[in-house]
């Protein structure tokens, strides 16, 4: 075989050569052309569809302990989707802002803006299992501008709520985990990129908001800072610090109508969050203290300093009551004392910070027409309810009951307006649907994106109106896939809570409407998976329920028992008045009350859903 032709022309050999050259230039230009759904942000003019928000925008918070970074973003719930706003002080080659389940840097929504090298690119992207960054074949994400101002380099775009992209992530309310980082090097591809190799970060915000407009004071209002005492940040990674305030005395009653936070100016990405309570008024003297929460000499009676005034969280704007409500404060029947509470989150270990941090309370002597309460909802501080170990997903429901709500209620029944839900480490999801007639009506309170670590009051979209006779369901999601024993409930942080506080109005002398599941139908679980196992001489009633859960053998079968005994054994229901005894009633052995219709999930525009509005807070009473 001959591999030339002596036919071939020279004319025919270039034609060939040519040909191949242009083929591999094609090839070559190619792999150098910009991405095919990302957007160059150096030719970018305007890809607003409409008018931009209104700047500056009303939420914000920053995203690095140094602030360097900042995240603005306002909300329309009329086209359901959210306007953001990106700062970054000193921009090199990049920048990396996503959302994920728990804050993982892996099967994360994201949005890039990134250098080749002689271009910068946005684009919505993802990152799979390993954290490897490719861009999404759907771009939901629209850039709306990119400019760079004297405080740094700003993006801002949009996104919808939802996209119906299985690799979005769906902004709903509750807890929202931002994470972000920095790109120090160009990429020639947006594939070159993982996650797990650049400086990354985690920050958690509400992102939905009420869009309620905010009320004026009036004239005669007051203030009182409670503040820290200008101390030094310890220089390690988290501080809880306790101050204890004391009150004019022979204070008035007055009502506080509004809270805001007053963050000493340089500390805004070192205070975490921050909690006023108030002490019982029982106690009659509280002894001066300033110092960490945690050390062991500190006074006993901070103890007693459990009810919540007012609750702050990075991001969170001031907290307006309803106008025809405000949270009593001095006079008979309070105390003097209040425990201010901050959380320090100081990761550089910055060294030789002040601050005098705090919330700053507003009150009025011109009491309002009534007096706003905090109540209990969900499960007692009991070992009696537990989360076996190994599990992906466990639920435990807290009941406040029909007969607890016929009792306690006028008959107008009680407006929530806002709540702050409340689990340990374990905790995952927290939901509280209200139940009339067997049917659930409307979701008072939801995050399935609950983290411990960010706890802040929540202001209802919707206040919701409980009416005597109504149920109130608290459902908790744990995870305990690392956890070899069981998790009991308790008071430590190793044990497990399931608790939503409602802040409510008109106060009544309901405190706490929670349950647990009944002893004895527990002891009859114990007995029965211990014979099961071949442990014919059960020794149950011997030692405390923690040890019994400590005990079982642990596998599939005993937690799916566990499951159906809190769903059908009857309950003990705590509806306790202010001074913690019960109401008249017999609340032992109660069924669980019964729900025959469940709410269905809403759907969103880019499912054929309807756009959704968002209606003020103005009950009628």
């Amino acid at each position: 075989m001959r591999i030339c032709n002596k036919n071939f022309r020279l004319q025919d050999i270039t034609i060939m050569y040519f040909t191949a050259l242009a083929a591999l230039m094609v090839i070559l230009v190619a792999s150098y052309q910009a991405p095919t759904n990302a957007i160059e942000v150096s030719g970018l003019k305007s890809t607003s569809s409409g008018p931009l928000p209104p700047l500056p925008m009303p939420f914000r918070v920053p995203l690095d302990p140094r602030g360097d970074l900042q995240l603005a973003w306002n909300i329309s719930y009329a086209d359901q989707e959210v306007y953001m706003e990106l700062r970054v002080a000193d921009i090199k080659h990049g920048v990396v802002l996503g959302m994920s389940d728990r804050g993982e840097l892996t099967n994360a929504d994201l949005v890039v803006l990134w250098d080749s090298g002689a271009n910068s690119y946005f684009g919505d992207a993802w990152s799979d299992n390993e954290g490897h960054v490719s861009l999404d074949s759907q771009q939901d994400y629209e850039l709306m501008e990119a400019t760079h101002k004297t405080d740094g380099f700003h993006l801002l775009f949009k996104r919808p709520f939802s996209t119906c992209d299985p690799r979005d992530y769906l902004i709903e309310e509750g807890t929202v985990h931002v994470i972000y980082g920095l790109l120090d090097e160009p990429l020639a591809s947006l594939d070159q990129l993982n996650l797990s190799r650049i400086h990354t970060g985690l920050q958690r915000v509400l992102m939905l908001r009420p869009d309620t407009p905010s009320p004026t004071l009036p004239p005669d209002v007051q203030t009182l800072d409670v503040v820290a005492p200008n101390i030094v940040i310890p220089n390690q990674e988290t501080t809880y610090w306790c101050f204890i305030q004391t009150l004019p005395e022979n204070m008035p009653k007055n009502h506080i109508i509004m809270y805001e936070s007053v963050i000493t100016p340089g500390n805004e990405a070192i205070v975490h969050h921050m909690e006023v309570f108030e002490c019982s008024p029982d106690i009659r003297d509280v002894p001066g203290y300033s110092g960490s929460c945690d050390d062991k000499m500190k006074p006993g009676k901070l103890a007693f300093c459990r009810h919540v005034l007012a609750a702050w969280a990075m991001g969170a704007e001031a907290f307006y009551y309803p106008p025809d409500a405000g949270m009593p404060v001095g006079g008979s029947g309070s105390s003097r004392f209040l425990r201010l509470e901050v959380h320090y989150n100081n990761p550089l270990l910055t060294s030789g910070r002040r601050d005098s941090s705090g919330i700053r309370l507003h009150y009025t002597p011109s009491l309002r027409r009534y007096d706003a309460g905090i109540m209990e909802l969900g499960l007692v501080y009991t070992p009696i309810m537990a989360i076996p170990p190994k599990q992906h997903t466990f639920y435990l429901s807290g009941y406040c009951t029909s007969r607890c709500t016929q009792t306690a209620f006028p008959p107008g029944g009680i407006h929530v307006f806002a709540s702050q839900l409340h689990t340990h480490l374990t905790g995952r999801g927290v939901r509280t649907v209200l139940v009339r007639g067997g049917k659930e009506l409307e979701v008072v309170q939801e995050d399935q994106h609950f983290s411990t670590h960010y706890q802040t009051i929540r202001v209802l979209k919707k206040m919701a109106n409980i009416l005597p006779g109504d149920v109130l369901i608290t459902k908790c999601t744990y995870n305990t896939e690392d956890r070899s024993k069981p998790t009991v409930g308790g008071f430590s942080i190793a044990d497990e809570m399931c608790v939503n506080y409602i802040h409510y109005y008109p106060r009544t002398k309901l405190e706490l409407c929670k349950s647990h599941v009944d002893p004895e139908y527990l002891q009859k679980y114990f007995t029965f998976i211990n014979r099961f196992n071949g442990k014919d001489q059960c020794v149950c009633s011997e030692v405390g329920v923690t040890e019994q859960y400590s005990q079982l053998q642990w596998d599939a079968f005993t937690g799916e028992v566990l499951d159906s005994l809190y769903n059908t054994a009857p309950i003990s229901m705590h509806c306790n008045q202010s001074s913690a005894r019960l109401f008249p009633g017999e609340w032992d052995k109660q069924p669980v009350p019964v729900v025959t219709s469940i709410l269905e999930k809403p759907r969103y525009p880019c499912e054929g859903g309807a756009h959704a509005t968002s209606r003020p807070l103005t009950p009628v009473v």
